[in-house]
């Protein structure tokens, strides 16, 4: 495993990652979070990484990160030499590895980011693209496909608010007496600290909540729903206000993130539309009566939009073909 965790890392510096190899990468974090050998590896490949020119943001050679001052100066003109600078990629991925709080971040205020005129930050996926994202207060999210996270620079003492529109996997900070809350539409998600996954699409059917570890409490304009803990999911459907509740497996809850894509009793029209914000292309479905078909299935990333499709073909008795850059279901 030392080589290939040596070979992602170098790849990750020099921004040649592929989506799979980031994927692969950051599952190595995620399940070695407390595995001192593997960060002890990272910090080896780091301090044999060359230091690079003079960028925004950097990692000095104590190991913090650091909001550079001067960044719009020419990078031609030298800069002080006794500073070791990485990529802000690095200090991303060591941030993961250490789990260190960037609460200090907003301190630095002559920085263009740090003077920004609103309160609060929008990160956004676009299709076939993921983001791993470090908040102010130490929680961890993991965005997919099509995806907008809002969340403040700064969380308050009290309360900790975000809004979601799409899919995300959250890795709370755990906090006594400051609830962390995710809006998304009129539904609530609130937690103390816990890791769970949200799936919350505007043009999906339902909302779908899934707890792996902890517990958490799912509201719809204020009125309690549900509390789940480890190894249960709900369905709030708000267009016609059903709620559905069922056992899953926590291995399940976000198995995207491992490159599966799974569906249990799904719309055929929810399926697809994942599908289109997955590989980025367009998918037409000319029978109305199969959008509302629900299917279950369950395959891998890689095999690619059109053995997808033909196998959602087969479950469905459908036909499919090409057209002007269209995938056809009929």
């Amino acid at each position: 495993m030392e080589e290939r965790v040596r070979y992602l890392f170098r790849q990750y510096l020099e921004n040649k990652c592929s989506r799979q190899e980031l994927e692969e990468l950051f599952s190595y974090v995620r399940a070695s979070t407390h595995d001192e050998t593997l960060r002890s590896l990272i910090k080896q490949v780091y301090a044999e990484t060359p230091s690079t020119p003079a960028i925004q943001t950097y990692v000095n050679e104590h190991g913090t990160l650091v909001l550079n001052e001067k960044a719009k100066v020419p990078a031609k003109i030298p800069q002080p030499r006794n500073r070791t600078r990485r990529p802000l990629v690095v200090a991303t991925l060591l941030l993961v590895i250490a789990a260190t709080p960037v609460l200090w971040l907003g301190r630095f205020k002559h920085h263009p980011v740090a003077v920004l005129t609103a309160t609060v930050k929008k990160k956004t996926t676009e299709a076939s693209e993921y983001k791993y994202l470090l908040l102010p207060d130490s929680t961890q999210v993991w965005l997919n496909a099509s995806s907008t996270l809002e969340f403040p620079e700064h969380f308050t003492k009290n309360k900790r608010e975000v809004t979601l529109s799409g899919e995300a996997y959250f890795d709370v900070r755990h906090a006594d007496q400051v609830p962390f809350v995710i809006h998304t539409g009129n539904i609530a998600t609130t937690v103390l600290g816990t890791s769970f996954n949200i799936k919350a699409y505007p043009d999906r059917q339902h909302i779908i909540v899934s707890v792996s570890t902890g517990k958490v409490k799912v509201s719809y304009n204020n009125i309690p729903l549900a509390t789940l803990v480890k190894g249960q999911q709900i369905k709030v459907n708000s267009r016609f206000n059903t709620v559905e509740e069922k056992k899953i497996a926590p291995a399940e809850v976000a198995a995207w993130q491992q490159g599966k894509m799974s569906y249990d009793d799904e719309a055929m029209e929810d399926i697809i539309a994942d599908l289109e914000r997955l590989y980025n292309v367009k998918i037409a479905i000319r029978n109305e009566a199969i959008k509302t078909l629900k299917v279950s299935t369950s395959f891998r990333r890689e095999i690619g939009i059109e053995q997808a499709l033909q196998v959602l073909c087969k479950l469905t008795d459908t036909m499919l073909r090409q057209s002007d850059g269209w995938y056809i279901i009929q």
